[in-house]
């Protein structure tokens, strides 16, 4: 029997790959063809009135129903406080509170929170007095570009409610006994969400740890 050809044997195997893929997409691809072409000749959608209470204050927009909180804040009330960095909920630079909890502003729209509370970074502060966690950002040098600072501030004030009232992290070792003290590893996985590019990660994390009144 003749010895087979090595190149004959690898054509082969590559023709049978390369046969089962173009028939793997030749199923797919009625499907694709068959989808509604989007249309965006239609006009936009029509504007709607949203009601925010923003740092105490009520606000009355009108906005289009595709805006983002973050771009509302920004855009139409020039509270700059809340930065856009990523656009796609990756970096925290757009976090505030509604409803006292922590959220990021970049991927809600703000007509899904018509009626409710929603604090930035301008509303921490009681008039000249800092807010506890805006006190141990300065004094323990918690920044540096400050681009994070806002919402790295605003997420740590959502996440020390979150661990007063009982709620575990991913790290917790013991889900049925009552929250300890924050440890280092405890708060720098709560803020996993919060990018520093700047790297003040030691320095943000003592300052958390001296407004949640523990040793630093």
């Amino acid at each position: 029997m003749d010895e087979k050809d090595p190149l004959t044997t690898e054509i082969s195997r590559r023709t049978v790959i390369e046969t089962g893929t173009t028939v793997l997409l030749l199923t797919t691809l009625p499907h694709a063809a068959i989808a509604a072409p989007l249309d965006d000749t239609g006009p936009p959608p029509s504007p709607v009135r949203v009601e925010l209470q923003i740092n105490g204050h009520p606000h009355s927009l009108t906005l289009d129903p595709r805006t983002t909180l973050l771009d509302a804040l920004r855009e139409h009330l020039a509270l700059t406080g809340s930065k856009k960095g990523c656009d796609h909920g990756q970096c925290g630079a757009c976090t505030v509170l509604i409803e006292g909890r922590r959220i990021n502003s970049c991927l809600t729209l703000a007509v899904m929170h018509h009626g409710e509370s929603v604090t930035t970074i301008e509303g921490l502060a009681e008039g000249d007095h800092l807010h506890p966690l805006q006190t141990a950002f300065v004094e323990h040098d918690g920044f540096q570009c400050g681009y994070c600072t806002s919402g790295q501030i605003c997420s740590a004030v959502g996440m020390l409610a979150e661990s007063r009232s009982g709620m575990p992290s991913y790290v917790t070792e013991d889900l049925t006994q009552p929250p300890s003290e924050l440890t280092d590893i405890e708060i720098r996985e709560r803020l996993s969400g919060n990018i520093c590019r700047c790297a003040a990660y030691p320095n943000i994390v003592t300052a958390i740890k001296q407004a949640a009144g523990m040793p630093t």
